[in-house]
């Protein structure tokens, strides 16, 4: 396998961008600017911490993520991990995502189904949850 490259890792964050809204989408292009590690490293140092003490109130443990992936803009050894936590999360997204579509399908279907099937379906779902 080949070293993680910053380029790697700027595809995903490239990527999350993308899927913000406007507002946060353009703060994050500023922050992934080279010009901007004189904040990026300070914030990520504190969004860790902050992730640390996430039984505190506000604070919360998705700052560490979020830290780890600001750091690693800047930081190389850190980028593997951070590249591999993407890649699993855009994994689990897009698995999260087709089985949301497919229920969404299933249950218009169900929905257009005369009567007399939906009972069917649903005696059918009912029999399968009491096996289990």
């Amino acid at each position: 396998m080949s070293h993680p490259s910053k380029a790697d890792l700027d595809r995903h964050l490239a990527q999350l961008q993308h899927r913000l809204l406007p507002r946060p989408a353009r703060l994050v292009g500023w922050l992934r600017r080279p010009s901007s590690r004189w904040l990026r490293f300070p914030l990520a140092i504190a969004l860790i911490v902050g992730g640390v003490f996430s039984f505190l109130p506000i604070l919360g443990l998705w700052m560490l993520p979020l830290g780890m992936i600001l750091i690693a803009q800047d930081v190389a050894v850190l980028r593997r991990p951070v590249i591999r936590g993407l890649s699993w999360a855009e994994r689990r997204m897009a698995r999260w995502q087709h089985r949301h579509d497919h229920e969404r399908h299933r249950d218009h279907d169900l929905h257009r189904a005369p009567r007399t099937h939906r009972i069917h379906r649903v005696t059918q779902k009912s029999e399968l949850l009491s096996i289990k």
